[in-house]
């Protein structure tokens, strides 16, 4: 038997502080060499495309894989539990929802351990779906005092700086132009479908710390090679992924601008192999991608307060 979570499960069982939690522990292991993680890889086909992506706990006793299948515009995703003990199929859990609260997750781990601790200011590109969760992790690791959002919609923008306001209980102010979500914020957040940069390098001050989290395709960038150049640490979830999948970093390091040598493990940073911000000035940046480990992590969470209240149904398989 293994237990199916439908997506409204999911809404009522993970939560940020959670998905912080469990992301960040499973980093630490990847960094330790105690999880394993493959690389996105995608099937096209003439309406869409199919991802797989796939990782292993064996301290947590799971190993799974996230799939999804992005048609005509229209995406679905699943994520699969095994048990590492006996292969058995533990869980099917419908994970959008999951995903863009561990997508958020993700940029909130890397701004605990790279932005200034007296980060209070956020600029914020992207006013979709996925911006809302980015808000929230780094709300949840920084006492943030005002959020400036920028979105080529004006009407869209404005209405996502009011929603968040009322979740976030901090200043979510709707801004005209680029320069202003950048000039004089500590963390800037890119989190959009863009294919070309959304700002000049040029803007970054010293002692901001950037979470490029928007693309994970080499024909997508949101950063340009200036904001690379003048990046002192450059930190990816993988090296092995972000040579693949990073647009924001291929072009870059081809072009001489920097170098795959220079980079370091997101995991690696948790467990303390590698260093986390070491000084004030530093301009810090976060190429996110998505780990699968950090998809399973999310879900053994879910899976395991599924059984602690009883939610889900049982679904007879490999009997």
């Amino acid at each position: 038997m293994a237990l199916l979570l439908r997506e409204h499960e999911v809404e009522r069982l993970l939560d940020m502080p959670t998905a912080l939690e469990a992301v960040e522990e499973v980093l630490r292991q990847h960094g330790m060499g105690q999880a394993s993680n493959q690389p996105r890889r995608r099937i096209f086909v003439p309406n869409g495309t199919l991802h797989v992506m796939s990782g292993g706990m064996p301290g947590w006793g799971m190993m799974g894989l996230k799939a999804y299948a992005a048609v005509k515009g229209k995406v679905r995703f699943v994520v699969l539990l095994f048990s590492t003990e006996t292969g058995e199929l533990l869980a099917l859990i419908e994970a959008d929802r999951l995903g863009q609260i561990r997508t958020g997750a993700a940029s909130g781990v890397a701004t605990k351990y790279l932005a200034r601790a007296d980060a209070g200011v956020v600029g914020i590109f992207g006013t979709g779906w996925q911006a809302q969760t980015q808000l929230q992790a780094v709300c949840a690791v920084r006492t943030i005092r005002e959020v400036r959002v920028y979105g080529r919609d004006v009407e869209r923008r404005t209405r996502f700086g009011a929603d968040m306001e009322k979740r976030l209980g901090c200043a979510v102010r709707p801004v005209g132009s680029p320069d202003q979500a950048v000039k004089g914020s500590d963390v800037i957040i890119t989190i959009t479908s863009s294919k070309e940069p959304v700002f000049d390098g040029r803007l970054l001050e010293r002692g901001q710390h950037l979470n490029v989290a928007g693309s994970n395709t080499t024909q997508k960038r949101e950063v340009d090679d200036e904001a690379v150049r003048r990046a002192d640490r450059i930190v990816v979830d993988q090296i092995e992924d972000a040579q693949i999948e990073s647009g924001d970093l291929v072009g870059p390091v081809q072009r001489g601008i920097t170098a795959w040598e220079r980079m370091d493990e997101l995991g690696a940073v948790v467990c303390g192999k590698a260093p986390g911000r070491a000084r004030p000035d530093e301009i810090t940046l976060f190429k996110s991608n998505g780990l699968a480990i950090e998809d399973v992590a999310a879900a053994c969470k879910v899976l395991e307060r599924a059984k602690a209240q009883g939610i889900g149904t049982q679904v007879p398989i490999f009997a």
